[in-house]
């Protein structure tokens, strides 16, 4: 379909595996991001929050974007580039991002979101600090973190702005943006209306549930792409069994069903999530019936 571009498609999101001092396994996440990259998406999101980058010191997020496009196979790479508390600090961190090799930078709203000027204000002086392509991110870390589609529409026209993970979870939220993406992506981040956005004229998705079952996002992004709405439709019920199975607990019960899949990932994480025997049973369940299945 002719309105999909390089920056359409599905980006994978990129788990972080820990050891159980809480620091970072990157062998393991060097083979995570190489099964992740096998799975043939489009793009890869590393720095991201089902990576926990809100958990972060600048320092591992830059070893993990490196090492995700050391692994990534050719697959593209983006990641965030804006957490840092000050200006100059963002500053140094979009300097240190590009250096890393990725093929894109991803900045999230930071809170502006109530007030489209200086949104874009703030979003088009980052724009000035790299020549890489910008993903826009709504991360919920941080409050009123929803944008106008105008304000959108706004950064669109500035040339600089590919596409935006959209975290609205609504219907119109998705179509609002949509209405402004111009030669852009929206990109779908909620489940429930993922086939729906499709239906509006997203372009693509970017959702939690990529971290373990990107297989589904690139099949039912090929069935879009080629006009096939119907086994798209069969799909994404797929897909929602996989975000209902993942969703009490993640991003350790992604971790889980990654480990299932034969990624020897724990479900350790700097959040918190402590997986209950009963929760750990109940995913190898529905693994095996999904295998069995061919959904997984």
């Amino acid at each position: 379909m002719s309105q999909f571009n390089e920056y359409s498609g599905v980006y994978s999101l990129l788990l972080t595996p820990f050891k159980e001092d809480l620091s970072i396994d990157y062998d393991i996440y060097e083979r995570y991001v190489e099964w992740q990259a096998s799975k043939k998406p489009q793009h890869l999101f590393a720095v991201c929050g089902s990576s926990e980058m809100a958990e972060m010191t600048l320092d591992e997020r830059e070893k993990l974007a490196r090492l995700a496009v050391k692994n990534a196979n050719g697959v593209s790479v983006f990641a965030t580039a804006n957490l840092e508390p000050s200006w100059d600090g963002q500053v140094e961190e979009v300097k240190r991002m590009e250096q890393t090799g990725v093929d894109g930078l991803v900045f999230v709203t930071k809170g502006y979101g109530k007030d489209d000027d200086r949104l874009v204000k703030y979003i088009t002086d980052l724009c000035a600090l790299t020549k890489l392509p910008v993903m826009l991110y709504e991360f919920p870390g941080y409050k009123n973190h929803l944008m106008s589609g105008k304000a959108y529409g706004r950064l669109v026209e500035t040339g600089r702005v590919v596409s935006i993970k959209d975290t609205t979870s609504t219907i119109d939220g998705i179509k609002d943006k949509i209405a402004y993406q111009g030669d852009s992506n929206v990109l779908q981040a909620n489940m429930p209306y993922l086939y729906d956005s499709f239906v509006a004229g997203a372009r693509g998705v970017v959702a939690t549930p990529t971290t373990c079952g990107a297989h589904l996002f690139v099949k039912i992004w090929d069935e879009v792409c080629r006009g096939d709405f119907e086994a798209a439709k069969h799909t994404h019920e797929h897909i929602i069994l996989l975000d209902y199975a993942i969703d009490n607990g993640f991003n350790a019960t992604a971790k889980y069903l990654v480990n299932l899949q034969g990624v020897p990932m724990n479900w350790i994480n700097r959040g918190g999530t402590v997986l209950a025997p009963q929760k750990l049973r109940a995913l190898q369940v529905w693994y095996e019936w999904a295998k069995s299945e061919g959904i997984m």
